[in-house]
């Protein structure tokens, strides 16, 4: 792995991670379904104009067409919009915790679904990870966590592995990367809309961090980051490039707490580390095998 693919695994961890906190500042103060449809449409607006600008185009293969459609609704429609509802409730700190067992739940996949070979270390490591998140959820459950919020950013996570699991597809070509990466935010968008239409009210509490949060989330979670990641999976395999999720607990958590001033318990901290070290060690297995 060269210095380019470090540079950009760690870019990628710091602003993934950094989403959940930008989303709660927005959900606390709009409509959280109609702040997804409004962001997608402008971020992937955007994106299509820049692919057209650096001469790309929307003519990609079949195998694309097929993985930008399962990628933006798993993704960005189930896998966001279910987090976005979620953190009405539950703090970002969580969520962010929840969405890291992604790596974990491709890894089970793998082995369990597809029967791919997991030595005993990746097989030891999917046990801790996930008692790791057990060790949290129970936590943060006796402390008065909203048990709907915690499911329905476990119903999230599984839909982000199956947008994951089709991702490879998405990569293959760099010729029209960008284009691919809007094509997915507007396929959420339009996945979104009528459920956004049909059951919330335009109810906003305007402020200036409401404004910078959805910008933000809009163009660096939103366009960036996933542009990165595409660019990282081309570059060393997906495999390679889910290694980097062991930083995301971390992340999530630190930048909760430093800039929503969200509470850190013990099991938070212990949990952490046995969820990223559980990633760790199933991603250099699967790297062995």
């Amino acid at each position: 792995m060269d210095i380019r693919a470090i540079l950009l695994g760690l870019s990628f961890a710091i602003i993934w991670s950094s989403a959940f906190t930008s989303a709660r500042i927005i959900v606390e103060a709009a409509p959280p379904l109609t702040a997804l449809v409004l962001r997608y449409a402008l971020s992937g607006a955007v994106g299509v104009a820049i692919a057209f600008w650096l001469g790309q185009n929307w003519r990609i293969t079949r195998g694309q067409w097929r993985a930008v459609l399962i990628f933006g609704v798993c993704q960005n429609a189930i896998y966001l919009g279910l987090n976005f509802v979620a953190m009405q409730w539950i703090e970002a700190s969580l969520a962010a915790i929840i969405a890291s067992t992604m790596p974990l739940m491709v890894a089970a996949a793998n082995w369990i679904v597809f029967r791919e070979r997991l030595p005993i270390m990746g097989v030891l490591g999917l046990g801790a990870g996930f008692g790791g998140v057990a060790l949290i959820m129970g936590d943060r459950l006796t402390i008065g966590a909203d048990g709907l919020g915690i499911a329905l950013c476990l119903i999230g996570a599984a839909a982000l592995t199956v947008a994951t699991l089709a991702v490879r597809s998405a990569s293959s070509d760099g010729k029209n990367l960008l284009m691919i990466v809007a094509l997915q935010i507007l396929v959420g968008g339009l996945a979104l809309l009528p459920f956004a239409v049909a059951l919330e009210p335009w109810d906003v509490t305007w402020s200036w961090q409401l404004i910078a949060a959805f910008l933000y989330t809009s163009f660096v979670p939103g366009l960036l980051a996933t542009w990165i990641w595409f660019v990282l999976v081309g570059r060393i395999g997906p495999t390679r490039a889910a290694t980097f999720h062991f930083l995301n607990p971390f992340f999530g958590v630190a930048i909760a707490a430093l800039l929503l001033s969200e509470r850190l318990t013990l099991a938070d901290v212990i949990g952490v580390v046995i969820i990223a070290g559980g990633i760790l060690a199933v991603q250099l297995a699967r790297q062995r095998s």
